[in-house]
């Protein structure tokens, strides 16, 4: 895939700071030092521990989107993916400064570790009365790295450094001392690991548009938020199901002493918070899947999650991409002082938090799998047999393949379709037709679609439309078959068997009705233009000629190209880039591939 180049900017240089306040605006409890570029509380309470954090920017939220009540105190913020100075940070130490001491939280990177720490002792060296008062937590949460690898530079900063923030700052409002908020920053930061994963990199605002780095069906594990490669690539892209596995594997093997990071007894007793984070690129229906599947895949191991976060936390720009962090909590056999009671991590955890960049949380144990789905079914109006007539196909085998081609040739069609429809429309018509398609051909399959009975299979295929096809044409379909089951009905005149005759008659009808429900009127750019016309053309021979009707029918599909929009989503699309690209309608051209498929062409 390629990648997203294109930005919503001013200018790349001003980017950043243009975005602070942007944030300020959004969040009136927060202040700027522009200069410097520091978000910090306006009305900070002095009489309680401050949490400073930062580094380059680009991973929004993450960092000036945590300032504010509950968490973060202060953030100070570099350009995209680099380290603001240390002059930057001694301005954010000075913003701070309160009654109790600091305690700063950076991510594992050379950058952030350097300057975040001259500044650190730059503050001690000039304030000696206050050196112990400042102190300092770094993230490593990264399991992609293995120990060998990263045994000088350590482990990267990813989205489970967001935790420590959370849990950290939650206890600092509740006026713990700096030693008690240092201490459980520190465990927290022992204990969280993130594995992530991408189907591109991301591109940086100002620098020259980037050739893909991945394959069109290649994905990335191990991706950092920086654009670093992965640990490795897998072509085809896989399947959530059987992707979440191996991603868990990273975060809980222990037989592996080269990546064995967090202490997992993997026995049933391990319980642990889970963190599922947006890259920057992923849609929140995408998400949500992957959180369930994240959370099948932990419990397979025999994990008890405790509590699930989702959306997007710590970014990579725009970067297609996820990651997934357990904090694992303490277990029953772990005691000392520098262990807190889980209970407490999980209130902290709970607390709400008056910040923009915070997700919202139930803030309990997520149900058990088998009370998320609903055991009732739907109740369908099933027609009691008798009130149904009886009509058999001429030539029962030859109705059920035609089906079948006019079904396959949907499918075969997709492509095409969703390439017209991503121009004309909202690129969804291809895959709906396909849906809808192949459903109709299990429904042949399980002999519930067939010659043998007409009536009750055109019901079926209007049911088919109705519930696996969806949308607009979903529902046009469905009231087009349920018309013409009502045709077929009407028109058979005793005769237990079909003609030509009555086919047209019942499509006729069934024309007639879809008219009461739609506005679209030949010509309109719409499905409706080869489907009337191809109506009307057999109706004029009595349905004597099939072959003629589909060619003229298929003639009114190609004539789309070089109309104007009356109805449907075309009717939304620029008339000009349509004249440009003269692409027929999509849903009239799978009309078309209907009937033909129909007619064996």
């Amino acid at each position: 895939m390629s990648i997203q180049s294109k930005h919503f900017l001013n200018n790349p240089e001003t980017l950043v700071v243009d975005s602070l306040k942007g944030l300020c605006t959004l969040n009136p409890q927060l202040a700027l030092d522009e200069e410097n570029k520091v978000v910090y509380a306006a009305s900070q309470d002095r009489s309680k521990v401050a949490l400073i954090c930062g580094g380059g920017s680009g991973h929004e939220p993450a960092h000036a989107g945590f300032v504010g009540d509950g968490i973060l105190t202060a953030a100070v913020c570099g350009s995209i993916f680099a380290s603001p100075n240390s002059s930057q940070v001694r301005r954010g130490i000075d913003l701070v400064e309160n009654e109790k001491g600091t305690v700063i939280i950076v991510k594992n990177y050379t950058g952030d570790i350097l300057n975040f720490g001259l500044a650190k002792e730059q503050y001690a060296a000039q304030h000696p009365d206050k050196a112990d008062r400042v102190k300092f937590v770094i993230v490593g949460d990264d399991v992609a790295v293995g120990k060998t690898q990263g045994k000088i530079v350590g482990r990267r900063g990813l989205a489970g450094t967001v935790l420590v923030y959370k849990i950290a700052g939650a206890l600092a409002k509740r006026g713990a001392s700096l030693d008690e908020v240092y201490a459980t920053a520190e465990w927290v930061a022992s204990r969280v690991g993130t594995i992530g994963v991408g189907l591109e990199h991301c591109h940086v605002p100002g620098t020259a548009a980037g050739e893909s780095h991945l394959g069109p069906s290649e994905i990335e594990i191990g991706m950092g938020i920086h654009n670093e490669p992965g640990h490795r690539r897998l072509t085809p892209v896989p399947a959530l199901k059987d992707l979440l596995p191996q991603l868990v594997e990273f975060l809980t093997v222990t037989t592996d002493p080269d990546r064995s990071f967090l202490p997992f007894k993997n026995d049933g007793s391990d319980r642990v918070v889970l963190l599922v984070n947006n890259l920057g690129g992923v849609s929140e229906l995408e998400l949500a899947g992957i959180v369930g599947e994240a959370r099948r895949a932990l419990e397979a191991k025999g994990v008890k999650i405790e509590r699930v976060l989702a959306g997007t936390f710590m970014t990579s720009l725009n970067m297609p991409g996820f990651s997934i962090t357990t904090l694992l909590l303490p277990s029953a056999s772990e005691t000392g002082p520098s262990v807190p009671d889980s209970s407490l991590i999980l209130s902290l955890l709970d607390e709400p938090a008056n910040v923009p960049g915070w997700k919202w949380a139930a803030g309990t144990v997520p149900p058990a799998a088998d009370q998320i789905t609903s055991g009732a079914k739907r109740q369908t109006s099933a027609m009691p047999q008798g009130d149904l007539v009886s009509l058999r196909a001429n030539d029962v085998q030859s109705f059920n393949t035609a089906v079948e081609r006019a079904c396959n040739a949907l499918v075969a069609a997709e492509p095409e379709i969703t390439r017209m429809d991503n121009v004309a429309g909202d690129g969804d018509c291809g895959l709906t037709l396909k849906a809808g398609a192949s459903a109709v051909l299990n429904g042949v399959k399980e002999g519930r679609i067939s010659g043998e009975d007409v009536v009750r299979s055109v019901i079926s295929i209007a049911q088919v439309a109705e519930e696996q096809m969806g949308g607009t044409s979903g529902a046009l379909y469905s009231i087009f078959f349920s018309a013409l089951a009502q045709g077929l009905q009407a028109h058979h005149s005793g005769s237990q068997t079909l003609t030509p005759a009555l086919w047209s008659a019942a499509l006729t009808s069934a024309l007639a009705k879809l008219y009461t429900y739609t506005r679209a009127r030949p010509p309109s750019r719409t499905l409706v233009d080869p489907l009337a016309t191809f109506i009307e053309a057999l109706a004029k021979t009595e349905g004597a000629d099939f072959a003629d009707a589909a060619k003229a029918a298929g003639d009114a599909a190609l004539k789309t190209r070089d109309l104007e929009a009356k109805a449907g989503r075309s009717a939304y699309v620029e008339g000009d880039r349509l004249k440009e690209e003269r692409v027929p309608d999509p849903g009239a051209w799978g009309v078309k591939v209907i009937l033909e498929g129909i007619l064996g062409q």
